[in-house]
């Protein structure tokens, strides 16, 4: 699931070779607010960074950039609301990957469904996001090999995730299958709530990115066991990766990008693309994605394309392989 982070393109739209728009135009758009729906609820990653993207492509566009909280259905409500919009430009989506993988897992229908391949326009990818699992102190263990340890021993350990069919369900069902051991799934609407139950020790641990967690962390109320990722993250260099410990199959992570309506105007598209690439090598937003334990990630419409398709058919294969369905 990885981005060339450097890939930046100019646009078709800088160079001139896209064809005229009969209903917008470069120059008229946008002429009224926009509304990006975000499919989760304020106070997480997905929100915080939604709100900083809207905040600077305010003001490179010269027009207000609004935020529309619409959480639900593990965030199909939200995802189904953008892919009946008009495709004028101006509803737009942003979301992390469940968007990708909750179709293969949840039967979506009424206003939660969407046809994740055929139903948008992919704008761009804006970052990556390892994925650490935790626990709390209370829970007595200080490390990964001790936490499969206590599992094997019969003990009954769990752990949360934001949803069915969550990039954080797969990885806790990957390092079952890869440990041999079976720690009971807790499926929460949202990131929040897990992370507050972790903390009081109502649930074992939790897959998470670094954002909701990182005060935890550094408080010592929470203590992070391993890292999702190939690489160790910079917010907790002391913390192995799942390669290190054996388990090198368990590579899952997260990334959230921008999405409009299917036949949103080309000229639209790459005009936005265009604006989230600039904003996207400004050294302020970069420190502010650290924060979340994020990575600027950018390139063209395509990249994300491709990767929200690639993404759809490994997670769906492993989402068969691991017998995972909604709860």
């Amino acid at each position: 699931m990885s981005v060339d982070r450097r890939q930046f393109c100019f646009t078709a739209l800088a160079c001139g070779t896209l064809p005229a728009q009969p209903v917008l135009a470069e120059e008229t758009y946008p002429s009224k607010p926009i509304t990006v729906i975000v499919s989760y609820p304020p106070g997480g990653d997905t929100d915080a960074i939604a709100r900083l993207f809207a905040d600077k492509l305010s003001h490179r566009l010269k027009q207000t950039v609004l935020i529309d909280n619409r959480p639900g259905a593990g965030g199909a409500i939200g995802n189904g609301m953008v892919g009946r919009a008009r495709a004028d430009g101006y509803t737009l989506l942003f979301t992390p990957n469940p968007f990708t993988t909750a179709p293969l897992v949840m039967k979506l229908s009424g206003a939660a469904a969407y046809d994740v391949l055929k139903g948008y326009e992919a704008i761009i990818n804006t970052a990556t996001q390892p994925l650490v699992l935790v626990t709390s102190p209370k829970l007595g263990v200080k490390n990964l090999p001790e936490l499969i340890a206590r599992a094997k021993s019969g003990a009954t350990v769990s752990y949360a995730s934001p949803g069915a069919g969550s990039p954080m369900h797969i990885a806790g069902e990957w390092l079952n299958k890869a440990a041999g051991v079976k720690l009971s799934h807790v499926p929460y609407r949202g990131v929040g709530p897990s992370v507050t139950d972790v903390v009081a020790g109502h649930v074992d641990t939790a897959w998470v990115t670094f954002g909701p967690v990182r005060q935890y962390l550094d408080s010592g109320k929470l203590l992070a066991l391993a890292i999702g990722d190939t690489r160790r993250s910079s917010l907790a260099p002391a913390v192995p990766t799942l390669t290190e410990l054996v388990y090198k199959d368990v590579v899952v992570g997260a990334w959230n990008g921008f999405f409009a309506p299917k036949k949103t105007p080309p000229a639209v598209i790459n005009l936005l693309n265009e604006h989230l690439n600039a904003i996207l090598r400004e050294p302020e937003v970069v420190e502010k994605l650290a924060v979340f334990g994020a990575l600027p990630a950018g390139g063209s419409p395509k990249v994300l394309s491709d990767l929200n398709q690639r993404e759809y058919m490994v997670m769906g294969r492993a989402i068969k392989e691991l017998g995972i369905v909604a709860e």
